[in-house]
């Protein structure tokens, strides 16, 4: 066992608060150091006038991640939360003003409704949903919880059965791949919007993420009644229950480590995932974490001893700003040519009356939408208008999150990865091309919804903008979600969990494996464990993580 080590955690967002926790299960004595007030990270809570808002992810997709995760802790989702199946999980408008869609739990229906618009398009879609299901399992059993340090661990009869079938999702677009099941444009996006969830566009994502329409299509679409914070409350409870000691307004400021060796590393070496850009030969220090050094809310400095060090935050941020630059697996010229993601304009409305014209999740596409994806990902950049936007109305299923006869909507607009384009505020005092967009977006709602008077009815706004993203959470280039996952930025070529220069140093969190997103964050945890097992499976780790036995633990790295 671990017992006697001690473990400093980077960042209170629920990739921290879930590696602190299992740590503290593995026995560790676990500090963890967020530099805010408040947990949750992306995943945030702002509240005001009886309204509650989600600031950050509001679609709860894989459950088996979530119950497998709780199950490492000898507890359950369902004991930790109450779930509701959303029904229809989302809903469809489209710019060319025809009725939206809505894709709903039963899947028989879903199979009609693409029949309808385009004959043979049900058929096909079985089809697809199929080919993302298996490759879905597939990728939980072996891709999702894997540290990709022993080849062979991705090595086996499941996968040399389907080694034409990956060959040839590799190869081509997701876009590709859905113009080859159905023609409309409507089905087509639909198909085609989880590659947001992935921080990319359908047409630079490989065909491989077409098992994302496994998440909506055959689990569902759930929400958390309370909203996304209960599942960190619920993570940050469990830590703390286990032991964990956690610290807000505890902004860490530099990762120590011992004076270090000389290893005759070559700099231009790929020591961490992912080709490096070729650089001069010179020889790389190697040393071990000792800690970290914080300053607390009265800007007193600190020191903080341990065994070890896992930064939950940006790994952009940990690698420039936390480690000196002879430390540094990923220096600022591996990331110039890497892709950060979307920017988001983000806008909290609470609104008066009631909007059934919306579901709880809905989905507003523009008719060109590769120029939609162009505008926000090429060069150069810029907000697209009108633009491909999200919207969630949580009051639809959760009553506790307006007052009564009002309703809360979240809009998401995705824009460049830029803080050039600012910062939001409340009221309307946000920069003006965040503010802009949010205008924008609000009269886009009101057109394609049929809810002519929404902009009248609003009586609490806020905006966020991507400087928000880069100055309250440290995101590379202001990006809302990670970084995207293109295929030279997935797997095997994403950042690592380890630093290749700091023994003793891990990550976690969406910039790292496996990805971005919620359920990704929970597996960068459990990565962490079998990092410091030696577990180089594929597969998750047994629960509960108290009933292994000494046997399996093994020392760092």
């Amino acid at each position: 066992m671990s017992a006697g080590r001690t473990a400093s955690v980077i960042g209170g967002g629920i990739a921290g608060l879930a590696t602190a926790a299992l740590l503290a299960a593995e026995g560790y004595t676990v500090t963890l150091l967020e530099a805010r007030r408040e947990l949750g990270g992306r995943a945030g809570l702002w509240e005001a006038d009886g309204y509650r808002f989600d600031t950050g992810p509001s679609w709860y997709l894989m459950p088996e991640v979530f119950e497998h995760f709780f199950a490492l802790l000898g507890t359950s989702a369902s004991e930790q939360l109450e779930l509701e199946r959303l029904d229809p999980g989302y809903r469809v408008f489209t710019e060319n003003g025809a009725a939206p869609l809505d894709i709903v739990a039963d899947f028989e229906a879903n199979v009609a409704l693409f029949e309808s618009i385009e004959p043979g398009a049900g058929a096909r879609l079985r089809r697809y949903v199929a080919s993302a299901s298996d490759a879905y399992e597939l990728a939980l059993g072996r891709f999702l919880y894997n540290t990709f340090d022993d080849p062979r661990s991705l090595i086996g009869p499941d996968v040399l059965r389907r080694a034409p079938a990956i060959a040839g999702l590799g190869a081509r677009s997701l876009n590709g791949l859905i113009q080859k099941h159905v023609r409309d444009p409507q089905l087509q996006q639909v198909l085609g919007y989880p590659a947001v969830f992935l921080g990319s566009s359908p047409f630079d994502v490989p065909s491989l993420y077409h098992l994302m329409s496994h998440l909506d299509f055959g689990d569902g679409v759930y929400y958390p009644q309370g909203g996304f914070s209960t599942i960190i409350d619920s993570i940050a409870a469990l830590a703390e229950a286990g032991g964990v000691r956690i610290l807000t307004d505890a902004r860490v400021t530099a990762i120590t480590t011992d004076s270090g060796t000389d290893d005759g590393a070559d700099a231009g070496a790929a020591g961490a995932t992912g080709a490096r850009p070729k650089r001069s030969r010179r020889r790389r220090a190697r040393a071990t974490a000792t800690g970290v050094r914080y300053l607390d809310a009265q800007g007193a400095e600190h020191a903080l001893q341990s065994d070890i060090v896992v930064s939950a935050a940006d790994l952009h941020f940990t690698e420039t700003s936390l480690l000196p630059a002879e430390l540094q697996s990923y220096p600022e010229e591996w990331w110039t040519e890497r892709n950060p993601g979307p920017g988001a304009v983000l806008v909290m409305l609470g609104v008066r009356g009631s909007l059934p014209e919306l579901s709880h999740h809905n989905l507003f596409f523009i008719d060109n939408w590769e120029d939609n994806f162009s505008a926000i990902y090429g060069s150069p950049s810029f907000i697209p208008d009108p633009a491909s936007i999200y919207v969630c109305r949580p009051s639809a299923s959760d009553p506790s999150a307006a007052p009564p006869d009002h309703e809360n909507l979240f809009v998401l607009v995705p824009v460049p990865a830029d803080p050039e384009i600012g910062s939001g505020g409340l009221g309307r005092r946000g920069s003006a091309r965040v503010e802009g967009a949010a205008d924008a977006a609000i009269q886009q709602i009101a057109q394609w919804a049929g809810i002519p008077d929404l902009a009248l009815r609003v009586v609490l706004r806020r905006t966020v903008g991507p400087a928000d993203f880069a100055d309250d959470l440290n995101s590379w280039r202001g990006g809302a979600l990670g970084p995207a996952h293109t295929l030279r930025q997935s797997a095997f070529f994403r950042g690592k969990n380890a630093s290749s220069l700091v023994d003793g140093l891990y990550y976690a969190g969406g910039s790292t494996i496996p990805g971005i997103g919620l359920p990704m964050c929970l597996i960068s945890a459990e990565l962490v464990i079998k990092k410091l097992r030696g577990d180089r499976s594929g597969a998750p780790l047994h629960a509960p993580l108290a009933a292994r036995t000494a046997a399996t633990s093994s020392a760092p790295r």
